[in-house]
C-alpha cells in the first residue's frame, strides 16, 4: 500500500485541525484535558505500543543485506524495549510515546513528499513540518517534562488557548488544501 502526499496531507491536515475545534469551543474543558496528557499511562502505552509496532513493521521491511544476520537480534530487542518501557518507564511515557510517534509521522511524511520535491514547492510545507516533528520528538525523548512545562504555558487562560487552537486550526486546514489543490 503506498500513500500519495495528497491523501497524507489531508490525513495530517485533519488530525491537526479537528481537535482546535473542541479547544475554540470549549477553551477551558480542553486545557483541563491537554494538561492531563504528559502524565497519561493509558494513553502513553497505547502511543509506545503503536510506536513500537510501526518502528518493527519498517524494520521488517528493510532490505539493507548488512543488516540481515542482526535482523531478528534487531526485532526481539526493539520489541523488549518498546513493551519494556510501558512497564518500567511509565513516568511521562505519554509524552515519550508521543516523541516515538513524532519520529514515525515525520519519516512517512518525508518519504512521502520526496517524490514531489521537484514538481511543486509547496511539498517544502510538509518536509519543513517534518524536521520540525523531528527535532520535537528528539526534544521531547531528551527532556520530556517540559511538554507538561510548556503545555501549562499554553493553557494558562482561555485566550491562550483559543489563539493557539486557532493557529494550529489554520495550519491544519492550509494543509489540507494543500492536499486537495497542490498535491493531486
Amino acid at each position: 500500500m503506498t500513500l500519495n502526499l495528497s491523501t497524507l496531507s489531508i490525513l495530517i491536515g485533519l488530525g491537526m485541525a479537528l481537535p482546535q475545534i473542541y479547544g475554540l469551543l470549549k477553551p477551558r474543558e480542553f486545557a483541563a484535558s491537554v494538561r492531563k496528557f504528559p502524565r497519561n499511562v493509558p494513553i502513553g502505552i497505547a502511543l509506545m505500543l503503536l510506536g513500537t509496532a510501526w518502528f518493527l513493521w519498517i524494520l521488517s521491511q528493510e532490505a539493507v543485506s548488512d543488516f540481515a544476520t542482526y535482523k531478528n537480534a534487531l526485532f526481539i530487542l526493539f520489541a523488549a524495549v518498546g513493551v519494556g518501557t510501558c512497564i518500567f518507564v511509565q513516568d511521562f511515557i505519554a509524552v515519550r510515546g508521543l516523541a516515538v510517534v513524532f519520529l514515525l509521522v515525520a519519516k512517512l511524511m518525508v518519504d512521502t513528499g520526496r517524490p514531489l520535491l521537484g514538481r511543486t514547492h509547496w511539498t517544502l510545507v510538509i518536509q519543513i513540518w517534518a524536521y520540525v516533528m523531528v527535532i520535537a520528538g528528539i526534544w521531547l525523548t531528551l527532556s520530556p517534562w517540559r511538554l507538561r512545562d510548556f503545555l501549562n504555558w499554553a493553557t494558562a487562560d482561555e485566550k491562550r488557548v483559543r489563539v493557539g487552537s486557532a493557529i494550529r486550526l489554520a495550519f491544519g486546514l492550509f494543509v489540507v488544501v494543500l492536499g486537495l489543490t497542490k498535491f493531486r
